[in-house]
């Protein structure tokens, strides 16, 4: 290239030697060759500005030119996925922080670390790194960017390197200063940056060697449009998090890694949701935002799948060994996906289950906790799917304050045995292993809490892990497993049945307030089936404890009710309750192919609808009302017009009869009574002919409920009361005490288009929760009702 431009711009040799493919990779860019950018400039002038000719004497006729001045900053943090590369921007109030440590990183030699995203993430300032705090994920890389680029084919604006924006600001800097315009910035990597005034400002890419059958210029690579500052842009900045968490909410997922149908993982979800509560925190509670009485509610994703599938259980590599070749991605579904539920009615692996999820919500719990040291709210949590049922299982089996694990006192630690930690490591030959553990400070006690992922981080193998998680599994039994004695919780019961006691007394099964089921012990593991007379029954195992006593339990798309009813289990009592929780609400969507409801089972001798949903625009869904106008609309039509035609009959009726003449004094019995069967006759034939005419009225005025039907297939009810009978709502009953009283099951308000076939958005509804703004706000309310906050209904 030629070094005048390079000489004029002063820039090319003071430009850091970047990698191209690092600077400028671009999804959408081409490798064709192109003319040379001198060739290019008056094409490019039009094409940026193609409504005004002369743009650049337009903009060369100011006099003044305006004084410089530097860039405002933004931080952009860069996320990838399915080989897509994109940048999103902080907050204004993360990017504020940002910078403020970034210009006191050069006072530190340490470490500077930024908490952003609501303290979910932690961004290391020198490295440009943003960490995960609470799961598992790579970090991503972070700038401080004031250039941006956009080629062609781009969606968005894409932002530039630091050390080639800072090229940028000092040549426009120059630029604007001297009022020098149309200089050309070459650098070392052959990007060429042309800045034709303060508006228009292009970058070319390198020449490549031409091909044979490239030779048009449209088939040439285009010039990308170059902007300075965040406020030149179309991007979209986020609003920033409430500093004030008043609620925490823990979501465990169902089964499979991925939540929707778009792939996605629990955090992706649970990131959805909590920006869908941030926006209606923002829409119903917006007095009380401003009166600073709601701050937000923080929701946390729980991953147990990972755990499962991973290296710990080795169960993927004993799975694939038996799965046939054949239709390999329907297979590889099934094995990913529905196994789940078999792992959690087996017996190996259902405590492996539960063990994670109890051991993720504390550590999650606890780690909120020490970011959060002021917060005094309570928790609550969610279940989807499968994950609904094991917290439903977890928060059955917890224990009050004031009751201790059976034959172990409360104020004791759990012991394995006399032997040390030394004495267990030589018995199972594995000694070379002692400095490891003791470096950790762990002990048998300790080592009875350590998970699979614990001790592969100390770095010890898979086959001594396996020894080690073992001995401590056998060893560590509690003392009701020891004797064999299984308690089902209060309130959940089988069918009636005689159980003998250990005196061999009699007793039934419904009446004990904790009926118990004896078996003999399994020699070969801790963990078996519980087997009943109906039913499969419910595995046995033991139930770690959760670090906090839950204030809510939602449960989305559940099938809780189906599992309680295949275990054996017919009704609930209406006295019982989570031992812990107080409170629980079972939401679902119509056409969720994978939700029961759980008021029948409490509430067996009352059908009761369930609890619907409000929208959050505060009504019912128009195909809705239409529904309810059109069957209202023809069932008054149809009893009015009924009623006249009835009243109108019986006057016809009578008008023989009324112009009889009188009856004369002397007018015999015999003569009374033949007038009275003739016009009791006369009223018997007009009651057949109004019967006949208003059977064909009928056909007639059921028009609009059978087209109605055609189109959207519902089905459409008698009216049994008058039209004169007003319509008064059921009195509230009680549900039993898993509520407080209160109903358990609600339902959402399908949407217009899933209406006309319920079939086809099956699997979608049993995956809308994430999404539903209903769900969200429903949660919302129940959270914030108990804080005495007010809900506000925003105008529409």
């Amino acid at each position: 290239m030629s070094n005048s431009p390079c000489e004029e711009g002063g820039l090319s040799q003071a430009a850091p030697n970047v990698n191209t493919q690092d600077l400028f990779e671009n999804p959408t860019q081409t490798t064709a060759t192109e003319k040379t950018p001198e060739d290019q400039v008056l094409p490019v002038v039009d094409e940026a500005s193609p409504s005004s000719t002369s743009s650049f004497e337009m903009l060369d006729m100011e006099s003044v030119p305006a004084p410089y001045q530097e860039v405002q900053p933004h931080w952009f943090f860069c996320r990838r996925a399915d080989d897509n590369t994109s940048w999103l921007p902080f907050s204004r109030e993360d990017s504020d922080k940002l910078q403020n440590a970034c210009n006191t990183v050069g006072e530190k030699k340490e470490e500077v670390v930024v908490a952003v995203d609501g303290e979910r993430y932690d961004v290391y300032v020198k490295e440009r790194r943003r960490h995960a705090v609470y799961w598992e994920q790579s970090p991503t890389e972070v700038r401080r960017c004031t250039w941006f680029y956009k080629g062609d084919k781009d969606t968005r604006f894409m932002p530039y390197p630091e050390d080639f924006s800072k090229s940028l600001e000092e040549a426009y800097m120059i630029a604007v200063t001297l009022d020098e315009w149309n200089r050309k910035l070459e650098f070392p990597t052959g990007e060429t940056v042309i800045l034709h005034n303060p508006k228009l400002m292009m970058q070319y890419q390198p020449i490549g060697l031409q091909d044979e059958w490239v030779s048009s210029p449209s088939e040439q690579t285009r010039p990308r449009t170059v902007k300075r500052g965040v406020d030149n842009i179309s991007v979209e900045i986020p609003d920033g998090e409430p500093e004030k968490v008043d609620h925490l909410v823990f979501m465990v997922h169902g089964i499979g890694p991925a939540c929707d149908l778009r792939f996605r993982s629990i955090i992706q979800c649970v990131n959805d949701f909590r920006s869908a509560s941030l926006s209606l925190l923002a829409s119903h509670y917006k007095r009380a935002q401003q009166d600073g009485k709601v701050g937000r509610v923080e929701f946390l994703p729980v991953n147990w799948h990972s755990s499962l599938h991973g290296d710990a259980t080795g169960v993927d590599e004993d799975i694939q060994r038996i799965t046939l070749p054949s239709i390999s991605k329907l297979r590889h579904f099934t094995n990913d996906t529905l196994l789940d539920l078999f792992f959690y009615n087996s017996p190996t692996y259902c405590q492996t289950i539960v063990d994670t999820v109890a051991s993720e919500i504390n550590r999650l719990h606890t780690l909120f906790n020490q970011r959060h040291p002021e917060f005094k709210g309570a928790v609550s949590v969610v279940g989807h799917s499968l994950g609904s049922l094991i917290l439903f299982d977890l928060l059955t089996n917890q224990r009050t304050d004031s009751e201790p694990r059976k034959g172990v006192p409360s104020d004791e630690p759990f012991h394995l045995s006399c032997d040390t930690l030394e004495q267990t490591l030589n018995r199972l030959g594995l000694q070379q292993y002692l400095e490891t553990l003791q470096a950790e400070n762990l002990d048998l006690e300790s080592l009875a809490l350590c998970q699979d992922s614990d001790l592969k981080d100390l770095g010890i193998p898979l086959g001594p892990r396996k020894k080690i998680l073992n001995y401590v599994k056998r060893k560590w039994l509690p003392e009701d497993c020891k004797t064999g004695a299984v308690c089902l919780a209060p309130g959940l019961q089988v069918l009636p049945q005689a159980n003998s006691d250990e005196d061999g007394n009699q007793s039934s099964g419904l009446t004990m307030q904790q009926p118990q089921f004896h078996r003999a012990q399994s020699i070969t593991s801790a963990v078996d089936y519980e087997y009943f007379d109906v039913g499969i029954g419910q595995v046995s195992i033991e139930y770690p404890q959760l670090a906090f006593h839950p204030q809510t339990f939602f449960a989305f798309g559940s099938p809780i009710g189906m599992f309680l009813t295949v275990r054996g289990l017919k009704r609930v009592d209406p006295n019982y309750t989570f031992p812990t929780c107080k409170s629980f609400y079972n939401i679902y969507h119509p056409y969720d192919p994978v939700a029961y409801r759980i008021e029948p089972m409490i509430v067996s001798d009352v059908d009761l609808e369930p609890m619907l949903i409000p929208h959050h625009k505060g009504r019912k869904r128009m195909h809705l009302e239409l529904k309810d106008s059109l069957t209202r609309m023809s069932m008054d039509l149809k009893n009015n017009v009924l009623g006249s035609l009835r009243t109108a009959w019986q006057s016809f009726a009578r008008l023989p009869v009324a112009a009889l003449p009188p009856v004369e004094e002397g007018e015999s019995t015999i003569e009374r009574n033949l007038q009275e069967a003739q016009a009791s006759a006369a009223v018997t034939a007009s009651a057949k002919r109004e019967e006949k005419s208003a059977d064909l009225w009928t056909k007639i005025l059921d028009w609009p409920r059978a087209l109605y039907k055609h189109y959207f297939q519902v089905v459409c009810e008698e009216a049994e009361s008058s039209s004169s009978a007003e319509e008064t709502e059921q009195p509230e009953i009680k549900v039993g005490m898993l509520n407080a009283g209160r109903r358990i099951d609600y339902v959402l308000q399908e949407k217009p288009i899933e209406s006309f076939n319920e079939y086809l958005f099956a699997i979608q509804s049993h995956l809308c929760y994430w999404e539903s703004e209903d769900t969200a706000l429903l949660l919302l309310k129940e959270i914030y009702d108990k804080l005495g906050v007010a809900f506000e209904q925003p105008q529409q």
